[in-house]
C-alpha cells in the first residue's frame, strides 16, 4: 500500500488525489489494525486448538448454541452470528456432530429451517474449555487495555461492522 502518489499521479486535482492515499499515520494504523484481524483469531484457535482440540469457530458456535433459548438456534441465524456462510456451517455442525456435541433436526416451527441443537456433551466441552480460554483472552485483551479503552475498542468495532453489514456501504 503507496502511502503518498506515484509520480505519475502529480497532475490529478489535491482533493481527488489525497482521497486515494492514507497519511503515514493512517497507514501505520491500519496495518496495526490488519495484523490484529489476522493474528488474534490465528492466537486463539491456536490456544483452543491445543488446550481444548476445538477450533475457535466450533467454539464460538457452541457458545453461541449455549446462549440461545434451550440451547437451540436456526441454522441461518447461526451462520449469520458466526460470520460463516451456511455451506460452512453445515460442515462445522457436521464435525460437532460426529462428536457428539451438537445435533440438528428440522425446526418445529417451520420444518423449512433446520436447527442446531447443543447437547450435553457440548455444554461440558465448553464448560471444560472456557476457563482457560477466557483466561487467554484477558490475557491477551481485556488486561491490556483500560477499561475505557476497551469499550471504546467494543464501540469502534461495532461502528466498522455497522459499515460493513449496512447495504449502502
Amino acid at each position: 500500500m503507496t502511502v503518498t502518489p506515484r509520480q505519475d499521479d502529480a497532475d490529478a486535482p489535491a482533493a481527488e488525489s489525497s482521497d486515494l492515499w492514507l497519511t503515514s499515520d493512517e497507514l501505520s494504523s491500519w496495518l496495526s489494525v490488519v495484523r490484529l484481524i489476522t493474528r488474534l483469531p490465528w492466537a486463539i484457535d491456536s490456544e483452543l486448538q491445543r488446550d481444548a482440540d476445538i477450533s475457535m469457530v466450533e467454539y464460538m458456535t457452541m457458545a453461541m448454541l449455549g446462549e440461545a433459548r434451550d440451547w437451540t438456534m436456526r441454522m441461518s441465524e447461526l451462520a449469520d452470528q458466526a460470520s460463516v456462510s451456511l455451506s460452512r456451517l453445515s460442515h462445522l455442525v457436521k464435525r460437532l456432530e460426529a462428536r457428539g456435541y451438537v445435533r440438528r433436526e428440522p425446526d418445529p416451527r417451520d420444518g423449512r429451517f433446520t436447527n442446531a441443537i447443543l447437547l450435553p456433551a457440548g455444554r461440558r466441552k465448553m464448560e471444560e474449555a472456557a476457563p482457560a480460554h477466557v483466561a487467554f483472552v484477558r490475557r491477551l485483551v481485556v488486561d491490556n487495555l483500560s477499561p475505557e479503552r476497551l469499550r471504546r475498542l467494543g464501540q469502534d468495532a461495532e461502528r466498522i461492522l455497522q459499515r460493513i453489514d449496512s447495504p449502502a456501504r
